[in-house]
Parts: C-alpha cells; structure tokens; sequence
C-alpha cells in the first residue's frame, strides 16, 4: 500500500502560494509597467495585455486534464519549471528589436501555466491535507498570494526603478508643493526657454522650476471659460507639444460618444432615479483640480545618434499630487535634433487638501532594458529555486495517485464526466446559486468603495484626498483583510465549517452597514473612516473564510481538482455580473440609497446559507 509521506504544511503552503501569486501579478501587473516604460503606446497596451486574462477565465475548461493525467504533485512542479524557463525567454528578449511580440508571446505561455499551476497547486492543497487541516491553512495560503502581489507590484518595480537611476544620467529631481494659502497664478510655459545651455558641462536635464507651489483652490473660471475646460485645453496642450517635438509617439485619441447615455438616460434609468434616488440638494457647481506645467530639457546635445529616454515617476510625499499619465505620457526620448526643446510634466493636486502637502518626482534616464531583464532574471531565478525546494518539500499524499488515461479514447471520456460528475452532485443548483449570492453585497459594494472615499461630500462622499484614500483602504484596509482571513481559518479549524457558516455569513452582512453609518454621518474624522474600513475589511475577510471552505468541500470527490476549478468559475462570475452594474446603480439612487440596496442584499447572503447541507466534522479537527 502507498504510504503518505507527511511534511509540515508550513513547510511548503507559504512558498506555493507565494508562487502561484507572482506570475499572475508578473502578466497582468508587471508586464504593462514594462511596455510603457519601454515606449509601448497606451491603445498597444490596453489591446494586448487586456487578452492576457483570458487563461485564467477559462482554465475550468482545462482543468479535467489535470485531474485526469499525471498527479497534482507532477503538475505543479512541472508548471514551476516551465515558468522558470518561459521567464528567462521574457528576460533575454527584452534586449532585441522585436521585443514587444517577442515578450507578449511567452507571456501568453506564462499565463497558461500559471493559470495550470493554479488548478494543480488548489487541488494538491486539497489531497495533501486534512479536512481540519485545509480549515486552518485557508488564511495563511491567502495571505501569502496577497504578499506576492504587493511584492511582484512593490518590490520588483522598486529594483527596475533603482537600475534604472543608478545606469543613466543624474536623476531629475522635482519637488512639487501644494499650498491652500498660495496664490494661483497662470501656468508659464515658455520659462524654460530661459535655461542657458551648458555645452562643455556633464550632460544632465534641467529645468527652471525644480520646486514648483500649486494653490490647492483654483478660481472658478479663467478667461471667460470655466476652470475645468481650461485644464483640459492646458493638458491636451501639453501632449499637443511633448508629440511635435518628438518626445512621444503621437496617439490617436479615441473619439466618440463618451458619456452619451448619463446624458440622456433610458426611460428606465428615468424611473430607477425617481423612485429610489437619493433626494440631495445641489450646492453649486464641483471644484476643479488645479495644475502646474514643468518643461524639462537636456543642458546639452547628446552624440549623433545616441537617444536618452527619461521615464518620470511619484518617488515620495502625498499621493494627492498626481503626475498625469492616464492621458499623458510620462516617457520622453531626448536626441540631438530636440535636447534643446522642453518636453511638459504636466502635475495635477487635488482640491480637498486642506493642509500643505509635498510630493517628491524622480525622472531616470538609464538603461531600461537591462533594468526589465534584470527584473524578469530574478523572477526566473526565484522559480529554479522553487522549483527545486518544492521537489522536496512538497508532500507525496497516497490520495494524489498517479492516474494517468491509457488511451484518447479514455481521457475524453474522463474529460466528459468531469464536467458531468460536477453538475450530477448533491445540492448542484444550491451549491451554484450560494456561488453567485454569498458575496453579492460585496461584489456591488467593492467597486464603489475608492470612489465614495474621493467623492466630494456634495456628492455624497467623504471627500478624502487620493493619498488619504491610499492609507485607508490601501492600508488599513488590506490589513483588516488579511487578519480577518487568517483569524477565520483558525476558529474554523477549531469547530468546522458549518459551526462557523452562520457567523461567518453574517460578519459578512453586518459590516457593509459601516459604510451606511459612514454616509449618513457627518463631520466624520479619519480616525473614524479608518475604523469602519477596518471593520468592513475585517468582516469580508472573516466572511470569505466560509466561502472558499465551502468550494473545497463542494469539489470533495472523484476529480476535485477540476471541480474546484469549476466553482472558482463560479466564483468569478458572482463578483463580475453584480459589480458591472453597480455603477450604473449608485449613480442612480446616490450613495446613501446604494448602501441601504446592499444591505437589502445581504439577505441574499444569509438566505441562501439556510439552504446548505454540510456535513458537521467537516474541517474540524477530530479527536483520536
């Protein structure tokens, strides 16, 4: 009889996870970083890398394969080397001509794999441990694939960033300050024509305002137009300019008829707001941002033919003060035919500061291909070591046999009824049904979050600042996420999923209802808004610790992996159906109404838990 051999979970748990996280921030994360830096336009961007989901919205349909061939130890290191290997092609294309259809190529090869290992490393996880086991461990795999992404998002382009400064020229330093006691005056565009060239000194970038103060409070209008269509005209000057004198690629812009249906709503849409829209006064008009324009330029001539591109990024300071780079670009390629021309910075500061603020912004003009192939070298590295830690610390569990099909004929059939055997199970529409409906207030309610957290309080928001916004729901938030995950692992291995399913799914319901206080309320503090987003946070997590337990013991049986992959499917579909509308919906009936709907909602949530059939020992720990 085959022997399970047992090993620490926390022996490999953290590292699987940590690794099933990385290539997947690497495609849709990393990889648009790298085009834009590298001189890809924003229309090739968003056409190519959008495509680069699709494995993982699909890899249900796949996922039979895996349970049917080889074992689920085998698939998973086997999709580790291949992403060892397909990253070291991404890394030693960089360098060459074609390396834009190079790259995207063995990225879709990443994807795939990585939405492979995602199916094999879910269902290793399942047999390689017990039911009490997979209870407690659900918070810490979670928590690992949240580290991987701030790591694969933070770490990795902090090392691009610092490759880049230390291989170019001295890095430009613009310091921009934001004052409510400033006066505003109108950009100057033509001031850095007044630099002096230094045709002798160290060739380096220059600009006359290194240290520019923006007034937080815009006037109204400017010249007989309101401010906002002033600062539309100053923007789509900048990118006029910074594209006739060669610094970027001239995009097309698309045109059309953007934001034709809020003008005129739908019979429909008519009804929704006057039945159950929020009744709120209009109090004028909404404050503008205001901006400021810095020019750059080099002091000097570069060689004949020799091209210096400075790429632009937020390196420190409030978050508030925003370079602009949705329309513009913040990547300018300096040659001996422009250094003398000033290419635009164009920087933009929210109008709900009400304090002084200072963001530091550093231009690095070094060698950009080594600095993505050094990055993406790393990455590969770290999958050979992986790769080959995880060939020994990976248990090799009796239940993960080794099943291979003997013909064609066999493995479609075995093919067949997976998907079959799935929809044959006991409670299958129930199981379904609390797929799409358990997280349906929080599918609706985490589109809206960011934006009732920038809204003006004219509006109905809270009327926080974008780096506001940044700690309390890019930090409080994640944190209050990540402790209620792994505190609901734990009580859950301690009294299984069906004691804690209602808890659970109430923590889940309960705590939107800190967004209907935080709405309702006035004069609220920071301290106060930090508090709820904890909560809610908190109770997401905590509430999401049944969800992902209930999916493991729905795919209990023949072919659970590929029965996980299905419901993760499932899962998918819950969150992107609900969230597409809920735009439209607050938009609507206003934020106050929108809250109140989603706690209607929760009852969807607590509704459906009645109907569920779980066995009590599942997930708990059993005595000997």
């Amino acid at each position: 009889m085959k022997q399970s051999q047992r090993r620490n979970p926390w022996a490999w748990i953290p590292t699987l996870y940590f690794a099933q996280g990385l290539p997947y921030v690497a495609v849709m994360t990393i990889s648009v970083i790298m085009y834009k830096r590298l001189g890809i336009s924003n229309t090739d961007i968003a056409l190519y890398t959008g495509w680069l989901y699709l494995p993982w919205v699909i890899k249900p349909f796949w996922s039979p394969f895996v349970d049917i061939i080889r074992t689920k130890r085998w698939w998973t290191l086997t999709m580790q080397w291949i992403i060892a290997f397909a990253l070291a092609g991404i890394a030693f294309t960089i360098p060459t001509p074609f390396f834009f259809q190079l790259t995207l190529a063995i990225f879709w090869i990443v994807g795939f794999t990585s939405a492979t290992h995602d199916i094999a490393a879910d269902g290793f996880y399942m047999l390689a441990l017990t039911e009490h086991e997979q209870s407690l461990y659900v918070g810490i795999r979670s928590t690992f694939y949240r580290v991987a992404t701030v790591a694969g998002q933070g770490l990795l382009v902090i090392i691009a960033g610092l490759i880049e400064t230390g291989s170019g020229l001295a890095p430009l330093q613009i310091s921009v300050n934001a004052d409510p006691a400033a006066e505003w005056t109108a950009p100057e565009l033509t001031a850095i024509y007044s630099a002096e060239p230094d045709l002798d000194g160290e060739l380096q970038f220059i600009t006359v305002n290194p240290a520019p103060t923006i007034a937080t409070v815009a006037p109204s209008e400017y010249d007989g137009m309101p401010f906002a269509r002033y600062a539309a005209m100053m923007r789509d000057s900048v990118r006029t300019l910074n594209a006739a004198n060669g610094f970027v690629a001239e995009e097309a812009i698309a045109t059309g008829a953007v934001g034709k249906s809020s003008s005129e709503p739908s019979a429909f849409t008519r009804w929704v707001t006057e039945t159950f829209g929020e009744k709120r006064e209009t109090v004028g008009e909404r404050a503008s941002n205001n901006f400021a324009i810095v020019g750059v330029r080099l002091n000097r001539a570069p060689e004949a033919g020799e091209k210096i591109v400075l790429n632009v990024t937020h390196k420190s300071g409030d978050q508030s003060i925003r370079l602009e780079q949705n329309a513009l670009s913040t990547r300018f390629e300096f040659d001996e035919n422009n250094w003398d021309k000033p290419a635009y910075l164009y920087y933009e500061v929210d109008h709900k500061l009400t304090s002084p603020a200072t963001a530091g912004f550093e231009g690095a003009s070094g060698n950009i291909p080594l600095a993505w192939l050094v990055v993406f070298a790393s990455l590969s590295a770290f999958f050979f070591i992986v790769a080959m830690y995880h060939s020994w610390a990976l248990p090799r569990p009796a239940s993960d046999d080794n099943r291979s099909a003997s013909s064609a004929s066999q493995i479609f059939r075995d093919f067949i009824d997976t998907f079959k055997s799935f929809f044959q199970k006991k409670q299958i529409w129930t199981a379904i049904a609390f797929m799409l409906l358990y997280r349906l207030p929080e599918a609706q309610l985490v589109k809206l979050i960011n934006p009732f957290l920038l809204d003006p309080i004219d509006k109905g928001g809270l009327g926080l600042t974008t780096g506001q916004v940044g700690i309390v729901y890019g930090t409080v938030g994640i944190i209050g996420l990540t402790v209620g995950g792994i505190i609901g692992g734990i009580v859950a291995a301690r009294g299984g999923l069906k004691k804690w399913l209602w808890p659970m799914a109430w923590s889940m319901s309960l705590t939107c209802l800190t967004f209907v206080y935080l709405s309702y309320a006035s004069h609220l503090s920071l301290v106060t808004v930090n508090i709820c987003v904890f909560i809610e946070q908190f109770g997401y997590g905590f509430g999401f610790t049944a969800y992902m337990l209930y999916l493991i013991y729905f795919s209990e049986g023949k072919h659970k992996t590929a029965h996980y992959a299905i419901c993760t499917g499932f899962m998918a579909l819950g969150m992107m159906l609900p969230g597409m509308a809920a735009g439209w919906l607050q938009e609507c009936i206003g934020y106050r109404h929108f809250f109140i709907w989603t706690m209607i909602c929760c009852a969807a949530t607590i509704g459906i838990c009645a109907f569920l059939k779980i066995d009590p020992a599942f997930g708990r720990k059993q005595n000997d």
